[in-house]
């Protein structure tokens, strides 16, 4: 699961990969299942839209804001 998880964290975007990586060493694995199964939703977001919300330019649909502000803290 780990290894598969990492493996969808690497988008092609440095700062993106930095940023999805570093969460899911740090934090991933201490969220509950609901938030896990966000995540992984986000994951399957587009490139653009998820550097578009961690860099603030748009904001996140609702049901991702909090992973959001969690992935760029």
């Amino acid at each position: 699961m780990e290894r598969r998880l990492r493996w969808q964290c690497r988008r092609g975007l440095l700062e993106l990969d930095l940023l999805l990586l570093r969460f899911v060493d740090e934090q991933y694995f201490t969220l509950d299942a609901d938030n896990q199964q966000v995540f992984q939703a986000l994951l399957k977001l587009p490139d653009q839209t998820l550097l578009s919300w961690v860099q603030g330019q748009e904001i996140p649909a609702d049901e991702f804001k909090n992973i959001i502000i969690n992935i760029t803290q």
